[in-house]
């Protein structure tokens, strides 16, 4: 028989000694990192962040973190999203226009929720359930407070979870200047903001990588910019546009970098065979995809890099237009795996464990960094849950599913049952997972909400 413990071989019978903390709800997982003890008692004691780094796997709720674990580490391996000390569970509901619950939730209203500290109707983003009024994001609070500030994600920068904490629209479709038919209260012609993406560059978000040219490429068609792409606006306020691995690498600090790295979103990293009516037979995940161009910067990569630019903003590489905005304050970053849950969507579970895979290693990097900066939040949690379950072999499931064999020879059932074939599977109303280590970390413990994230991550930075 053989243990696996974060993907290697252990000693048969080997346990980890149970750590005494202050805190009695802290569980050390098997095969944490050894310092995981001391790092628990640091953040069970509050304290001030310099920066916080905050990343979202879209649709990861616990089945989709088995899942991965399953097929990448092995049942009694650890990935590195499940080494953060402190664990916990929110509620993820969103609302009617009347404060009821509305108990499954989309992306907008979501991520409007620890964006904002607000609940909203779903398909809204940072705007009130009712009045249709803007609510002051983390972000903004950020910014106001001179901390640089980021955002990265594997899908388009106008989607639902980059787009809550850097635009307010009525309705999340509408990301460029021609897509604004829901929201005509917010153009630019009837005084609005415009456009999630004319928003997102007007807001001078330090960092923005992710996916979405298409919309960046749209041409706005209202006020002073009329005739300007967004991506030349963009450009006219300073930003560095790059597109590929090797322009992401040549950025340095000093001004704001614009990276557009799909049309649309960014493609995933592995593939397979999706789930089928009556199963699939037992497969292996290709960990390639001949549809992702060659150039395209892993979720891992672009983290790592955006984290070196905020942190060049703030030790003084700042240019003179950001009035206001003091050398050392720190940073806000946020970033998405979003595809874990367009996967989801798919049934289609080795693009949905490689993009949950690809999300870990980011937590790796964020990790990574606050072990050398201890006065760093990292929070890692999802938006909603999702459809896949893990099943027994012999089942036989009424929807879709499909049979994988794991990395430690396992084989695996995975089944989606959420809509009927040809039509995309459906969020569920799950509570989910959100963990953290560092300053304020001790705050996710227990089952909260997911506008009290809005509350950590401002205590924590201590914004005003």
């Amino acid at each position: 028989m053989k243990t696996w413990v974060s993907g290697r071989r252990s000693h048969r019978g080997r346990t980890l000694g149970a750590a005494a903390l202050l805190v009695a709800a802290v569980a050390v997982p098997a095969g944490a990192a050894s310092d995981a003890p001391a790092a628990a008692s640091r953040a069970a004691m509050g304290g001030t962040a310099r920066n916080v780094i905050l990343l979202i796997g879209d649709g990861m709720g616990d089945s989709e973190i088995t899942l991965a674990r399953n097929y990448t580490v092995g049942a009694a391996g650890r990935l590195h999203m499940d080494r953060l000390p402190m664990t916990g569970a929110y509620t993820t509901y969103a609302v009617d226009e009347h404060g009821r619950p509305d108990y499954v939730t989309d992306s907008a209203a979501s991520a409007t929720g620890w964006a904002t500290g607000h609940k909203t109707v779903n398909g809204r983003l940072s705007k009130t359930p009712d009045t249709d009024r803007a609510v002051p994001t983390i972000l903004e609070l950020a910014q106001r407070n001179g901390l640089a500030t980021g955002s990265v994600t594997t899908s388009e920068l106008t989607d639902a979870t980059p787009a809550a904490i850097a635009s307010h629209v009525r309705d999340r479709s509408c990301q460029g200047p021609g897509d604004m038919q829901k929201c005509p209260g917010d153009t630019v012609g009837r005084g609005g903001p415009g456009s999630i993406a004319e928003q997102s560059v007007a807001h001078r978000v330090d960092v923005l990588l992710g996916g979405g040219r298409s919309r960046f490429d749209q041409t706005i068609t209202e006020g002073p910019d009329r005739g300007r792409t967004v991506t030349q606006l963009a450009r006219q306020r300073g930003y560095q546009v790059v597109t590929d691995s090797e322009g992401l690498r040549a950025v340095r600090p000093g001004r704001p970098v614009l990276g557009l790295f799909a049309a649309d979103g960014v493609p995933v990293e592995w593939t397979g065979k999706p789930a089928a009516a009556g199963g699939t037979a037992p497969q292996r995940c290709v960990t390639s995809n001949p549809e992702r161009p060659a150039g395209t910067p892993t979720l891992e990569a672009q983290t790592r890099k955006a984290i070196e630019l905020l942190e060049g903003k703030r030790a003084g590489g700042h240019d003179r237009t950001d009035k206001g905005k003091g050398k050392g304050k720190g940073f806000f970053l946020q970033v998405e795996g979003a595809s874990i849950d367009k996967q989801d969507h798919e049934a289609d579970p080795c693009g949905q464990i490689g993009e949950t895979a690809a999300f870990d290693r980011a937590v790796k990097v964020a990790r990574e960094y606050a072990a050398q900066h201890p006065d760093t939040l990292v929070v890692t949690t999802a938006d909603h849950g999702h459809s896949s379950q893990i099943v027994p072999l012999e089942a036989e499931p009424p929807g879709l599913s499909a049979t994988l064999v794991t990395d430690e020879g396992g084989r695996m059932k995975v089944s989606y049952g959420t809509a009927p074939a040809g039509r995309g599977q459906k969020h569920t109303g799950v509570q989910v997972r959100i963990a953290a280590q560092g300053p304020q970390a001790h705050r996710v413990l227990g089952v909260t909400d997911q506008t009290e994230l809005f509350t950590t991550l401002r205590t924590a930075l201590a914004l005003r």
